[in-house]
């Protein structure tokens, strides 16, 4: 007879077998009743509503968000071919999302349908599906993008309320800087006779600096004896120019979100000093704060680590080789990947203290850091040498979070496009904002993106002649709280005045974090 043990892993086995398949929302009759209720009695499904389930892990706390934000898209787009077919399709507003890559997950999700039965159907953690009886587009002007059903751009943006353009100004820009020329979206306008729609698009056009396609809409549409009145439906200028020849809506999405932000960051901070004239002084106070840095940064991510651990790591009584403890211990092997990075990045800080431009120091080195974070790892046969090759090759999902990260093709377009802006930047402390922000944004590795992002920030923070700044564990929920503001509603302000609180505070000589057991 199998043992208990025995009996979950063949359920597991068969839920294997379902996510090999790519299947994420598991539907009731996709197992065996004996199946699903041990893999929801171990924590291994997760019931969504009645009949519909995904995978989870047994290790989320009751209440976790991760596993349902992880599969939500891919959730919808089963749930919505299953009872819909093909006779469905995202928004105008939010298919414009999508296609300028904000994947964030909405608390509604509005969708139309033929057979839609204008109903609200509740999903976990206050999320939402409305389905609207509405006619879709011709087919097409729809189009599919990982399983979901979507106006196509230029069909989005004449479908799109003139409020969604000051409710969402960058995504909308962002899609408007897609459009090459005026032909696709002229055939749509004259075969409806969109006036207004006409007006406000060349208006939309026009404020993003695309002149050209706003005076064909103009003029094709006049010749056609429609009384087209140039309207911009936006309220604001963009504060970033934007590329004719720029083809990626990620590119221009994070330029458009750089040049929002950067406002509401500038003047927060306590004025910059500039390079310290004593770098040696200056690399001594770094030195200084390792053990507290370590410890800190170390526990935000969920390790485990002591001030002995640090200093042992530190002093090199440690080896992978001989000890059999801290061959294994993955926070051993953390906190030695975090002392090799430390020293990386000041040789860094280093460079950029002797005047070369911060934004192309961190280009050039931040790879460099990485490989040194997870170095141990490799050591010790926990991660293979190729996942230290370069930027992720798969999705990743940020814990409990509603932002989902860029794709691995997009984050190859983002990356250089990061560093551009952060070469160009002239604020020292836009730097150390955006900095950290953006790059946790893009989140371009498996792992580490958080250690890596305030190592970033340290390395700006010396460029402008701020002191090395710990974030304290004991503010981790501020402190994620304020990344999540940034990344899902765009508003930088929260996370701008986090780290100058903390900037400040060093700068007057508060007491350092503590550490528990350091004196």
């Amino acid at each position: 007879m199998a043992t208990p043990a025995e009996k979950l892993a063949q359920s597991l086995e068969v839920l294997q077998g379902l996510q090999n398949r790519n299947v994420i929302a598991i539907r009731s009759g996709d197992l065996l009743r004996v199946h699903r209720e041990r893999l929801l009695a171990n924590g291994f499904l997760h019931e969504v509503m009645k009949g519909w389930y995904i995978p989870s892990r047994p290790d989320e706390a009751a209440g976790e968000s991760t596993a349902w934000y992880a599969s939500y898209w891919s959730f919808c787009a089963a749930y919505l071919n299953e009872r819909f077919g093909k006779g469905w399709c995202l928004s105008p507003e939010q298919s414009l999302s999508l296609h300028a890559g904000n994947w964030t997950v909405p608390g509604q999700l509005l969708v139309r349908a033929p057979k839609g039965g204008n109903k609200v159907t509740a999903f976990p953690h206050n999320t939402s599906l409305l389905d609207v009886r509405s006619a879709m587009p011709e087919s097409e002007n729809v189009e599919e993008k990982d399983g979901l059903r979507l106006y196509s751009p230029t069909s989005a943006l004449v479908g799109c309320p003139p409020g969604y353009f000051n409710q969402n100004p960058t995504d909308v820009r962002a899609v408007l800087s897609m459009v090459r020329d005026a032909s696709d979206i002229l055939a749509q306008l004259l075969e409806g006779g969109h006036t207004t729609i006409a007006s406000r698009l060349a208006g939309a056009f026009r404020n993003i600096g695309r002149d050209r396609i706003a005076n064909d809409i103009v003029k094709t549409m006049r010749a056609a004896d429609y009384d087209v009145r140039e309207i911009d439906p936006f309220e604001t200028k963009p504060l970033a120019l934007l590329g004719s020849r720029e083809t990626s809506p990620y590119v221009n999405r994070i330029r458009l979100m750089w040049a929002d932000m950067r406002e509401g960051v500038i003047g927060r901070f306590p004025k910059a000093s500039g390079l310290p004239e004593d770098i040696e002084a200056y690399m001594a106070r770094v030195d200084e704060v390792y053990v507290t840095d370590a410890y800190h940064s170390l526990s935000i991510e969920g390790y485990r680590v002591t001030p002995e651990l640090i200093e042992r790591v530190r002093s090199g009584n440690w080896n992978p080789d001989n000890d059999e403890a801290d061959r294994t211990h993955r926070d051993a092997l953390a906190a030695r990947g975090y002392y090799q990075a430390f020293q990386a990045v000041k040789a860094s800080v280093g460079r950029i203290l002797g005047g070369e431009n911060s934004g192309t120091v961190v280009d050039e080195d931040h790879g460099t850091w990485y490989r040194e974070l997870f170095a141990p790892s490799v050591v010790a046969g926990v991660i293979k040498a190729a996942d230290l090759a370069g930027y992720r090759n798969g999705p990743v999902f940020i814990r409990q979070s509603m932002h989902v990260p860029p794709s691995r093709e997009a984050v190859r377009d983002l990356v250089p496009a990061f560093f551009e802006l952060l070469q160009e930047e002239t604020d020292a402390t836009v730097r150390v904002v955006l900095g950290h922000f953006m790059f946790v944004y893009i989140h371009p590795y498996v792992d580490g993106n958080g250690r890596m992002g305030r190592f970033l920030m340290n390395a700006m923070l010396a460029a402008g002649g701020y002191p090395w700044t710990v974030v304290p564990v004991q503010e981790r929920d501020t402190y994620m709280a304020a990344l999540e503001e940034a990344s899902v509603r765009q508003n930088i302000v929260p996370f701008a005045e986090f780290l100058a609180r903390l900037v400040d505070s060093n700068l007057k000589g508060k007491p350092a974090p503590k550490v528990p057991g350091k004196e």
